[in-house]
């Protein structure tokens, strides 16, 4: 591992729906005016930065976005590079080691805190104000104090819906609710066994109902750690992970499960064999579902919006999640813009990364509608982008307002994931009775955390 030189970048709005940022090193140093404070920029041509991000959806609006950079700063060029989401951890681990890395990247809040840790990322200091970017996507960022990344964009969860199948089953997607047990205000179950029905016209419960011949489904219950799992624990008031711990195996976990693997053994929900979902980045078989038009209700994150409205075809729509017993907090992620600490180029990655988080930098990103921008300034972009296309993303960018559950963000938290998941797994295929699964999950995820990790 290299060994780590300190920087520290201090932010400060300076217009509505901008970012100044202000970066020096720890001992008073130069500041992001000054690009060619490190030497590589002057008559010898652009210093070239680049970017690195796992999104061929985001790749094109980024060169917009670095071409408009390019015009005001001549001397500055950034290569966008794309790495698969898939490859993405391990080449970062790689090329971080060998000293190959991009000077700026794309972290998510899991990614960043081991690097953070290690030395090898730019401090970004002070909080920025709240009017300029997003309050919840900072506090991803923020790890021991300091915050880490510039916010880029934002995902959080929303349910769609098949307005036709929900027409015909008279439901109100935005009135729907759940409680432990099925108990009074729920609404959730009853919808779910209207909306489904098998070839024949048959909804589980009623004779003759052919599980095996199920035309479609409710909602989208399931192991879907993001928009499923986290949102109905906070809901019932469970913390997925306090401080260092996994602490979902408590009565009021336990309950949150139930329900769902209750939706899944009543028929109303796909059978967690066709239920791929993992972490909202690939919310699998459900969503190709609900594209099909055999799955009504289909609660997930704003990432799958573009996938949705070019499959899904003119029925779909947008409303809150379904609310709990203590309302609708979710949880929100997102992916921040890096600084890579060992750059060649400190000056001009710091006037990269000073770009990426004003609303000017974050421009493109909105008019395309990529994702939900941290810059607030940008947010409206977004929302007309989809309007323009029959989409109210509004459910979207009003839960991110909602007090909500702590994403999961620490050193090692992936692998105490990883540890969780099978175990969940098995529990809605019901191989393990819930509560028996809630404290072996559990058990496993601490774990795993509690196993040195390897270094980053």
């Amino acid at each position: 591992m290299h060994s780590p030189s300190r920087r520290r970048m201090l932010v400060a709005a300076v217009t509505a729906g901008a970012a100044s940022l202000v970066l020096a090193a720890c001992t008073g140093g130069t500041t992001l005016a000054d690009p060619g404070s490190d030497g590589s920029t002057g008559d010898a041509g652009a210093t070239t930065v680049t970017f690195r991000l796992w999104d061929d959806v985001a790749a094109p609006a980024y060169a917009e976005s670095f071409d408009a950079f390019s015009a005001a700063h001549p001397d500055l060029r950034v290569q966008v590079e794309v790495v698969p989401r898939g490859e993405y951890a391990d080449r970062l681990r790689e090329d971080m080691t060998d000293g190959d890395m991009a000077d700026v990247f794309w972290a998510t809040p899991t990614m960043y805190p081991a690097y953070a840790a290690a030395g090898d990322l730019v401090e970004v200091g002070a909080d920025p104000d709240e009017a300029v970017w997003e309050r919840s996507v900072v506090d991803l960022f923020t790890y021991r104090g300091t915050l880490w990344g510039v916010p880029q964009l934002w995902d959080s969860v929303a349910l769609y819906y098949n307005e036709p199948l929900v027409a015909a089953a008279d439901v109100d997607p935005s009135r729907l609710a759940w409680t432990p047990g099925g108990g009074a205000g729920d609404t959730l179950q009853a919808a779910s066994r209207a909306l489904t029905v098998d070839t024949t016209g048959r909804h589980p419960g009623e004779a003759g109902f052919d599980p095996g011949a199920t035309q479609s489904y409710g909602f989208n219950a399931g192991a879907d750690l993001f928009a499923i799992v986290l949102p109905f624990l906070a809901q019932n008031g469970v913390r997925f992970r306090d401080g260092q711990e996994f602490t979902f195996a408590t009565p009021d976990g336990e309950a949150a499960f139930q329900y769902l693997v209750d939706l899944v053994r009543a028929q109303v929900a796909p059978p967690a064999a066709q239920d791929g979902a993992r972490d909202g980045a690939d919310a699998g078989p459900a969503r190709d579902l609900f594209t099909h038009g055999r799955l009504a209700l289909f609660q997930s994150s704003s990432q799958d919006l573009r996938t949705l409205v070019q499959d899904a075809g003119p029925g779909l729509r947008i409303a809150p999640m379904v609310a709990g017993p203590q309302g609708r907090p979710g949880v929100l992620t997102g992916v921040a813009a890096v600084g890579n600490a060992h750059s060649a180029h400190d000056g001009a990655t710091r006037e990269v990364l000073r770009w990426l988080g004003s609303a000017d930098g974050q421009a493109a990103l909105a008019s395309q509608g990529v994702g939900v921008p941290a810059v607030a300034g940008a947010q409206e972009a977004y929302a007309e982008y989809w309007a323009a296309r029959g989409v109210d993303v509004q459910p979207f960018l009003d839960a991110a307002r909602e007090p909500g559950a702590p994403a999961p963000a620490a050193i090692g938290v992936d692998a105490g994931i990883a540890a969780v998941q099978p175990v969940l797994d098995r529990m809605f295929r019901g191989e393990i009775p819930v509560p028996e699964a809630v404290a072996q999950a559990q058990q496993a995820g601490n774990a795993a955390l509690a196993t040195p990790s390897p270094e980053p």
